[in-house]
C-alpha cells in the first residue's frame, strides 16, 4: 500500500509571505490541505493547540527570529510528523534535531512531497 498525501492536513509554520504561499500551494497541488501558515512561533503553537486532526507539518527553523524547536516538540508530544525547512539544510539543525526530514531552501514539490512521505 502506498502512503497517500491526498487529503491530509499540513500545518505550515514560516515567517516569509512568498515562502508560505509557496507552501500553500505545493501542498494543494499535492492533494493536502494546508493549516495556517503560522508567522511566529507563538501562533504555531495556538494552532497546535487548538487543530486537533492534523497529519504533518512544515516548520522553518528560524522564524521571525526565533528557533521553531518548541513547536517541534509540541508536535513530537502529540505524535504528529514534521519536516524542517531551512536554508542551511540538515547541517543548521542541533545535533538532538538531526535525523529529521529536512527541505532545503529554495525546494520544489518533489523535495516536499519526498519530506512529507518520508516523515509520515
Amino acid at each position: 500500500m502506498t502512503l497517500s498525501l491526498q487529503d491530509r492536513r499540513v500545518l505550515i509554520i514560516e515567517d516569509e509571505s512568498l515562502v508560505a504561499m509557496l507552501l500553500e500551494t505545493v501542498l494543494e497541488d499535492l492533494g493536502c490541505t494546508p493549516v495556517g501558515p503560522a508567522s511566529s512561533v507563538d501562533e504555531g503553537l495556538r494552532l497546535i493547540a487548538s487543530e486537533t486532526d492534523l497529519d504533518a507539518a512544515l516548520l522553518d527553523v528560524n522564524v521571525a527570529g526565533h528557533q521553531v524547536f518548541p513547536a517541534a516538540e509540541a508536535l513530537k508530544a502529540l505524535g504528529v510528523p514534521f519536516v524542517f525547512s531551512t536554508g542551511y539544510g540538515e547541517g543548521g539543525l542541533p545535533d538532538d534535531w538531526r535525523g529529521h526530514p529536512t527541505i532545503q531552501k529554495p525546494f520544489t514539490e518533489a523535495t516536499v512531497r519526498t519530506a512529507l512521505m518520508k516523515a509520515m
